[in-house]
């Protein structure tokens, strides 16, 4: 799908967000092997979510989504039956990662695989902690999906992440239900602690001391009802956009603020960007609040380290901000950003030459300049959904209308956006 997109004058309005994908992943797998029926308001109604979802059925729980509400008649932590074909995870890796985890520890063997993109994606950080609390897993060159899992009685472990990955965090923490004793994992930085807060929420025995995190082994887990806040991976990019378009204002309702993921707030906050936060309030153990935001002129900045694996899906667009701002954007430590659903650095630089803009390119990151002008160019999302609306942005600051390739990609992770932004643009 082309989708084009002309210049705005400004942006206004009110904008209701998705339910976070990480957070609905995770609802939607503890669910299923919970006792009782779940009842989940605002679940994601992207694409990877549904995959979740998908998996969830074919692994034998019952769900059914209704007035916007997905009710998930768990079967208990033991209580998952073979599926009949492959999972299918489409283009979720979190899907893939974190569903291994529950799959490893099942009396029956089971095939998980998905899409182009997703096959080639690397599992092997997943697979050597799974390896060491019992598992039998097989992988294309072994280390691509199609999975092949062969569930046994897990051994509880003491792992410590090579690299920052929430994703890694959960599998192990997931797996680490199945095995008797304390399963814990150590991260060197901090990431996202959806799992560890859900975990609790649906009775698991979880404790975090500074960066190490352990679960108790064979808890009895209980259907919860939940409200899944909005996605703020994809206020981002409204958050930009108002940023970048002169005599802008809007506000965004019902967004998630924990902790691990705020630190987009405080980044943008750094740079300059007014931002207020309102009406906050708990549940389910993440906070949830309203931003407001207007457009301003900001100032650039640096992401490394903690901060970088902290905003690794969001950097696409802070990279477009960086372009606009006053002194630009560094971002280094980055080499995440290779193996996502593209390899975002090489799509970044390739969309800003498209639109005339400058961008230097290293093997964990990119340097780019400040005071840039956004050129109307045709665009690829080449398939990846941040790609296509990290772009989308790009293109209300440029010089005349834009098209974006490969649109329909967004709806991985934000059915709506497309709609949303048009409505808000003039």
């Amino acid at each position: 799908m082309r989708e084009q997109i002309g210049p705005a004058s400004s942006l206004s309005g009110d904008i209701q967000l998705p339910g976070d994908k990480g957070i609905s992943h995770r609802y939607g797998m503890l669910a299923a092997i919970a006792e009782g029926t779940s009842k989940i308001a605002n679940y994601s109604t992207g694409a990877d979510c549904q995959s979740t979802l998908g998996c969830m059925r074919a692994l034998g729980a019952e769900i059914e989504n209704k007035d916007g509400i997905v009710s998930i008649h768990g079967r208990g932590l033991d209580g998952l039956r073979e599926p009949t074909g492959m999972l299918d995870a489409g283009n979720s890796g979190s899907t893939i990662r974190m569903l291994s985890g529950i799959l490893a520890a099942q009396r029956f063997t089971s095939r998980i695989g998905g899409d182009e993109s997703l096959s080639r994606r690397p599992m092997d950080r997943i697979m050597r902690p799974l390896a060491e609390m019992g598992a039998s897993i097989e992988a294309r060159e072994n280390r691509f999906p199609p999975l092949t899992i062969r569930g046994s009685n897990l051994r509880p472990i003491d792992y410590t992440l090579p690299m920052a990955s929430a994703q890694v965090k959960s599998c192990v923490l997931l797996a680490g239900l199945y095995a008797e004793g304390r399963t814990t994992v150590h991260e060197p930085v901090r990431t996202r602690d959806h799992t560890e807060l859900a975990l609790r929420e649906f009775g698991a025995e979880v404790e975090c001391q500074r960066r190490s995190i352990s679960v108790t082994g064979r808890p009895r887990l209980l259907a919860r009802d939940l409200q899944v806040p909005g996605d703020l991976s994809s206020a981002a990019f409204f958050l930009v956009a108002a940023l970048l378009v002169p005599g802008s204002a809007l506000a965004i309702h019902g967004v998630g603020l924990n902790p691990t993921r705020s630190a987009l707030l405080d980044f943008l906050s750094e740079m300059g960007a007014p931002i207020k936060v309102l009406d906050v309030q708990q549940a389910g153990g993440e906070l949830i609040g309203d931003v407001l935001i207007r457009n301003a002129p900001v100032r650039g900045g640096v992401l490394d380290k903690a901060r970088t694996a902290a905003l690794i899906d969001e950097i696409p667009v802070l990279a477009i901000l960086g372009a606009a701002s006053e002194e630009g954007l560094t971002v280094r430590d980055a080499s995440e950003l290779r193996v996502k659903e593209t390899d975002r650095i090489a799509t970044v630089a390739e969309n800003f030459r498209r639109m005339g803009l400058s961008i230097e390119v290293a093997e964990d990151g990119f340097q780019v300049p400040g005071r840039q002008k956004f050129h109307a160019a045709e665009l690829d999302s080449f398939g990846d959904h941040r790609i296509a609306m990290a772009f989308s942005v790009a293109a209300l600051a440029a010089d005349g209308p834009s098209i974006v390739e490969g649109a329909e990609s967004a709806s991985v992770s934000f059915p709506e956006f497309f709609d949303t932004l048009h409505r808000i643009a003039r």
